[in-house]
């Protein structure tokens, strides 16, 4: 059995952390799970605490901490670990402004300790497949389809409604994550439309319009109010034919030929790019997806629609 070299904690045992984190890391040989920080839940079995400040001072053994907290409330103990020379991970959007990320970038720089903003769905099974197929092609136009029920994903979450929390953003982020990733030449914004339930603080849908240097049209529609399947899908017209990443991109179908599947493995990837990280003493902390998003709520014409409620 491959050894466990690495001990690691993770901050806020909420959804996201019993649905994807801990599993990876259970499934990831270079990390075993020491200790948890969450004011109200605990994991079975490891030391729980109810802040990382605890945590910190009871296992000086432990090199790397692993934040799941909301982004409103991430960048404060990202620099708690930082400044006790912890290496950081990230779950995205990596914090609520770019400017407390940026100050967390200088800070891992100066403690010599790796910072890794991660993007889980740039690591989905057909990624890597949708951007090897665009190169050299003759793009013109980009359709990226990103519908999900809120209700399903975030049943009760408050968070995301709450300045910070970016609304469909939270989702949406992860189709502009997987857009830069594929796309062979930079994206700026050039309009959006943001529509916000009157009472809340962060849109539930928005649509993106892009300007791509060479000429493609590209644009985004994200929407929360989808019942039934899902959608995540990402279309691209070339010269030589149509692709399509579909299931955020697990899937990428070319010319109505599926050419590229597999099964979901991007929390457990992360985790193996953070060990390898940490083995060389780098950071990784690529802002394009948020960028898109900061510039979206600069851009952005507010609509006003129905209220949202659980």
């Amino acid at each position: 059995m491959a050894k466990h070299t690495l001990e690691i904690a993770i901050v806020g045992v909420g959804k996201i952390a019993r649905d994807q984190h801990i599993p990876a890391i259970s499934g990831t040989p270079a990390f075993t799970l020491k200790a948890t920080a969450s004011r109200n839940a605990q994991v079975g079995g490891v030391d729980g605490y109810g802040d990382l400040d605890t945590l910190l001072n009871a296992h000086p053994e432990i090199t790397c901490i692993s934040l799941c907290t909301p982004p409103q409330v991430r960048y404060a103990d990202a620099r708690r670990a930082l400044l006790a020379g912890r290496h950081v991970m990230l779950e995205k959007p990596p914090g609520a402004t770019l400017s407390e990320v940026h100050d967390l970038i200088s800070l891992a720089e100066a403690r010599g300790v790796t910072l890794f903003a991660t993007w889980h769905s740039r690591h989905a099974a057909s990624v890597a497949a949708a951007r090897d197929w665009l190169q050299g092609k003759d793009i013109t136009g980009v359709e990226v389809i990103w519908k999900e029920d809120v209700r399903r994903w975030h049943p009760g979450q408050e968070w995301i409604w709450q300045a910070g929390g970016l609304g469909v953003f939270d989702p949406g982020i992860n189709a502009l994550s997987v857009l830069s990733a594929i796309y062979p030449r930079a994206l700026h914004l050039s309009a959006a439309e943001l529509y916000f339930p009157e009472n809340r603080d962060t849109p539930i849908a928005a649509d993106l319009t892009f300007n791509d240097p060479g000429g493609a049209n590209v644009s985004a529609v994200f929407d929360w109010r989808q019942t039934g399947p899902q959608t995540w899908d990402v279309k691209i017209e070339t010269s030589d034919g149509t692709a399509i990443l579909r299931d955020g991109g697990a899937r990428l179908v070319v010319d109505g030929t599926e050419i590229s599947a597999g099964s979901d493995h991007e929390y457990r990837a992360l985790y193996a790019q953070f060990s390898e990280l940490v083995a060389t003493g780098a950071s990784d902390v690529d802002l394009t997806p948020m960028f898109h998003v900061a510039d979206a709520f600069t851009l952005g014409r507010r609509r006003a629609v129905a209220p949202f409620d659980w």
